[in-house]
């Protein structure tokens, strides 16, 4: 499952200028590595507290509206994370953190989606451990 996101953030943050710019091209990989990280214990932490991988990704439908509870449970460590580990400042780190609505959305839309077998609700529940 952690493939699936780290290639979520690489692809969303890629096809964003103005952060893919602003990312350091050295610490690029670990850049993504850590977002994706964040990303992945965020959603841990909400399968366990959303009544299960239903509730998970119906609080990702609606990560569209910043401030949304995953978002947010997501944002507060990584920024700090971002600053502290590789130095960046507050406009990256919060470039990084505005697109990580965008970033969950795809990911429900991706587990939602029938014909894209890359993430499954199954899939999710062996990752979960549900």
């Amino acid at each position: 499952m952690f493939d699936e996101i780290l290639n979520l953030v690489k692809s969303h943050l890629g096809s964003n200028p103005a952060v893919a710019n602003s990312i350091p091209a050295d610490q690029a990989d670990d850049i993504h590595n850590e977002v994706a990280t964040h990303i992945n214990n965020g959603l841990q932490q909400q399968v366990n507290t959303q009544d299960g991988i239903g509730g998970m990704l119906s609080s990702l439908e609606n990560a569209a509206a910043s401030g949304g509870p995953v978002t947010n449970a997501i944002e507060g460590g990584l920024v700090g994370s971002l600053a502290s580990k590789f130095g960046l400042s507050p406009a990256i780190t919060g470039a990084i953190a505005a697109a990580l609505p965008g970033i969950l959305q795809k990911f429900a839309h991706k587990a939602n989606d029938p014909n894209d077998n890359s993430i499954t609700t199954q899939g999710l529940g062996s990752a979960f451990g549900f």
